[in-house]
């Protein structure tokens, strides 16, 4: 395990350093399980008290820190500390698993595919006809990736993850194990002759650059023409998108959320986990849907809705505080 000096870390982040330690830094772990060779982060004022008992010799804090380090120990202040924890986190990562071929010899790859270079492909793969994979893609075990399927430079594609037929992944994307890119969307029409009989699906997805896709999630391809994922936009895992959605750019939506069918975001959307937003419903560039909350019209860009159906945040608190004082007055009561 490599360890760093204090100066070696801040030629990362390019903080100002208050105190000083000649501690080796070896790992990045939270205040509270820090040992004296690790660094650490105090991202908000509240989490100073925890500082005293930690036993980090290093911590990453914002401008604003109102104590001091302490003897052997240092701060690096910096303006933005969850910007400069992704950064030390990646500093500190270990290596991907490393493939020893480029391409396994239990991958089935098409005669027809074209395959970029520095791509590596693991065992198990299918790689369908005319499929188009740029360069230095990952390819992990049991990847599929369907006919005429494409997939961007540098794109890491984990273990179980399936992208269908038609479907365009765009560069530098990320999905993770098992994520479904352009299964069939969910339409069907009753009939009194079959009960219910299947819609076709003839679209496809299209995703931007620098997206990331988490484990289990899909994304539903569209009846007529596409899905799309802007550039940017963060999918936690066990997310459903349906069938002719449209994400703007670097929209983020979090674990058990999910948007019925032709929803469109805009840019910088934010949708909390287990929300709901109905078929149709447009949410405007900035908008902020609560977790758990049920979206059931369009909403104003800007705004951030909670609550089942949503409504304004404010509003909906209002709410539940006036509903928690008219319980207690009741059981006041009743004694």
């Amino acid at each position: 395990m490599k360890a760093y000096s204090l100066n070696e870390i801040n030629e990362v982040l390019n903080g100002i350093i208050v105190g000083s330690t000649l501690k080796k830094i070896k790992a990045a772990e939270q205040l509270e399980k820090a040992e004296e060779w690790q660094i650490s982060f105090i991202g908000n004022k509240k989490y100073e008290r925890l500082w005293e008992n930690s036993k980090a010799c290093v911590a990453i804090v914002n401008q604003n820190i109102s104590i001091l380090p302490g003897k052997d120990r240092a701060f690096i202040k910096v303006d933005n500390v969850d910007l400069a924890m992704s950064q030390l986190l990646t500093f500190f990562a270990p290596k991907m698993p490393v493939f020893d071929l480029a391409i396994h010899p239990m991958a089935s790859v098409d005669d027809t595919a074209t395959i970029g270079k520095g791509t590596k492909i693991g065992a198990g793969c299918y790689i369908g006809k005319n499929v188009i994979i740029g360069e230095n893609v990952l390819l992990y075990s049991n990847v599929t990736i369907l006919d005429d399927a494409v997939i961007g430079n540098n794109s890491v594609l984990w273990s179980g993850a399936v992208v269908r037929e038609r479907c365009q992944i765009g560069e530098d994307c990320i999905l993770h194990p098992n994520a479904v890119i352009g299964a069939d969307g969910f339409g069907f029409c009753p009939s009194p002759e079959k009960g219910l009989v299947k819609i076709p699906q003839i679209g496809n997805v299209i995703i931007g650059n620098q997206v990331e896709i988490g484990a289990n999630s899909c994304v539903d391809r569209g009846k007529f023409s596409a899905t799309i994922i802007g550039d940017g936009c963060k999918i936690d895992n066990l997310v459903q998108i349906g069938h002719n959605c449209v994400l703007g750019k670097y929209c983020i939506m979090a674990g058990n959320s999910g948007l019925a069918g032709s929803v469109t975001l805009g840019n910088f959307v934010v949708i909390g986990g287990s929300a709901s937003i109905k078929d149709h419903v447009t949410i405007g560039d900035g908008a902020v849907v609560g977790a758990g909350s049920g979206v059931t019209g369009d909403v104003e860009a800007g705004k951030t809705v909670l609550g089942y159906p949503a409504a304004e945040a404010k509003s909906t608190l209002r709410q539940w505080a006036a509903l928690k004082q008219l319980v207690k007055n009741y059981n006041t009561k009743l004694q």
